[in-house]
């Protein structure tokens, strides 16, 4: 098993990371919070914004003329705040980074970081992932997709807004190149159940652990993360790989 030593930042805050729901369009997983951006958050917005967000567009995504290279392409799904997807950009720089993300102060954060550290690795789509995924990712394009720590939608009566759903899960696998993979993580073990039993129930998939795998050595832990492990709460990652 060929899996990159990437990762997507796992999200400082257990809140939405602009995440849809499995194609339901009339609902949202995310809340679209104002935020409050500071200023180095808006002058990287406004003078890195037009080389690094990429502006949404039904239509495939020509990545090579994007990254201004032909290199392996992982989609991460919701970065918060961006600091561990910067940091492992920086680390891999043969490996091309789009994140979809739909918070402002997040993608103020990542673009500061991207042009203190110089990064030329990184892309930024803000908008719906599930329509990104649609139109922008072409079948076969990704070598890794990264969803780390996505809203649990705690409520069972909000269940379903869970990205993580059966219909979004083939959706993935059609834009995953053979041998490429799914790497998901949540610490809501309810969420990680149903993450479970969705990915095993998918026949493009097969799981590369029994049950949930070992945190990989690409994914970072983050303050959040750490913090809920020093409480004796529980982190479950799960790694798929596309047949």
């Amino acid at each position: 098993m060929n899996l990159p030593t990437a990762a997507l930042d796992p999200t400082e805050t257990t809140e939405p990371t602009g995440e849809p729901p499995a194609h339901h369009r009339a609902i949202k997983s995310f809340v679209l919070r104002a935020g409050r951006m500071g200023s180095g958050q808006v002058r990287a917005m406004e003078e890195l914004g037009p080389a690094y967000v990429l502006p949404y567009a039904a239509q495939p995504l020509d990545a090579a003329q994007a990254f201004g290279r032909s290199a392996p392409l992982v989609l991460e799904i919701g970065f918060g705040m961006g600091d561990a997807t910067a940091a492992i950009a920086a680390a891999l720089p043969g490996t091309d980074f789009l994140g979809v993300e739909v918070h402002s102060p997040g993608v103020g954060a990542l673009l500061k970081l991207i042009g203190e550290q110089g990064l030329a690795n990184v892309r930024i789509v803000r908008h719906d992932a599930v329509e990104v995924l649609d139109h922008m990712i072409a079948p076969g394009s990704l070598g890794g997709v990264h969803v780390f720590f996505p809203d649990p939608w705690h409520k069972k009566k909000h269940n379903k807004r869970r990205l993580i759903q059966t219909e979004f899960v083939a959706q993935l696998c059609t834009r995953l190149a053979p041998g490429g993979y799914l790497h998901c993580a949540t610490d809501w073990q309810p969420y990680a159940e149903q993450m479970l039993e969705v990915l095993s129930a998918e026949p493009a998939l097969r799981n590369t652990a029994e049950g949930y795998a070992p945190r990989p050595h690409y994914r970072p832990l983050t303050k959040f993360e750490r913090r809920g492990l020093k409480l004796g709460h529980g982190v479950w990652d799960l790694v798929f790989q596309r047949a």
